[in-house]
């Protein structure tokens, strides 16, 4: 996100992105997703997504993948759509495999969060002001303490914070 908190401009650009880019720099993406074989995303950024990249849809080739949609819950072309997030993460939390990797947007993080489903955060910050746009974190219903786990700093002024619940 943003150092203001923005997940996308307000015409969901991520032009913003582009700013820390540098070849061979991953920010710990790979390693990270070792460790991940779901995928949550939010229909809007689902979207979003797939008209960036040409309609393709790549996470669904590497995880199992749930699209959380106030539309019609079913599947079509290698994701899930389903309309009861808390509902379906108390389900994938509770059984076995990997970690679970949600991608936003707000109104998915809103959610989880109102309802304690999120354990870690892994938040990257874009040293950029953009004044407005798409939030990730909305209005939260519930405080929340988290703890500290790590801060890593790259010279290309992106910094991440690692936090647990």
């Amino acid at each position: 996100m943003s150092l203001d908190g923005y997940l996308a401009g307000e015409d969901d650009s991520l032009d913003f992105l582009s700013s820390v880019e540098k070849k061979g720099e991953d920010y710990g993406y790979t390693a990270f997703t070792k460790n991940v074989d779901t995928y949550i995303i939010g229909r809007k950024t689902y979207d979003v997504v797939k008209k960036l990249l040409n309609g393709d849809f790549p996470q669904a080739k590497q995880y199992d993948c749930y699209v959380i949609t106030r539309g019609a819950a079913g599947k079509k072309e290698g994701v899930t759509f389903h309309n009861d997030l808390p509902a379906l993460a108390a389900t994938l939390k509770a059984a076995e495999g990997k970690d679970i990797y949600c991608d936003g947007g707000g109104e998915v993080v809103r959610i989880l969060l109102e309802h304690q489903l999120i354990d870690e955060f892994i938040i990257s910050i874009i040293p950029v002001l953009m004044g407005k746009g798409k939030r990730l974190f909305l209005e939260q219903p519930t405080f929340q303490k988290l703890k500290h786990i790590e801060t890593r700093s790259f010279d290309t002024g992106l910094v991440q914070l690692h936090y647990v619940r």
